[in-house]
């Protein structure tokens, strides 16, 4: 089955009120679909590390989409990819956001949610991770992707 790694950005540190801010998916060798939120957050919304570290990285202009078409991006992309284990490094965080843009109909019944193996060692040993999406997923991919071929 084909892997995807999801990485999201998002207001604040607690579940009951952070709000996505963008969102990445990608496929070793595969299409990437990367997506930033217009309508679903607000400045005022966000951490004192997020408006100085996140927010400086987004591009708007050029990956900025509505709620509505962020939603119909996520699932064509999905659709597109067939059966796909979705793997991320923080599934209590990613996870509920990635159903939320998916909306009410769910994600397709062709995506299921990956774990990361506990005896797989993804111990990160660089510098902090730049904390944008598509970089922090093109990274846990990088450093997965070497664990399952072995």
């Amino acid at each position: 089955m084909r892997r995807a790694y999801l990485d999201t950005e998002f207001t604040v540190m607690n579940q009951y009120t952070y709000k996505l801010i963008s969102l990445a998916l990608v496929v070793p060798h595969g299409p990437e679909l990367y997506l930033e939120l217009t309508d679903a957050w607000e400045e005022s919304d966000c951490s004192d590390f997020v408006l100085e570290v996140v927010l400086p990285q987004l591009d708007l202009e050029t990956h900025g989409r509505t709620t509505g078409q962020a939603r119909i991006e996520l699932l064509e992309y999905l659709e597109t990819l067939g059966p796909v284990d979705i793997i991320c490094d923080a599934p209590h965080w990613d996870w509920p956001l990635l159903a939320w843009l998916a909306g009410p109909a769910g994600l397709p019944k062709t995506v299921t949610r990956g774990a990361i193996s506990s005896d797989i060692d993804f111990t990160y040993t660089g510098s902090e991770p730049p904390h944008h999406a598509l970089e922090d997923a093109r990274l846990l991919a990088e450093l997965l992707e070497g664990q399952y071929s072995h």
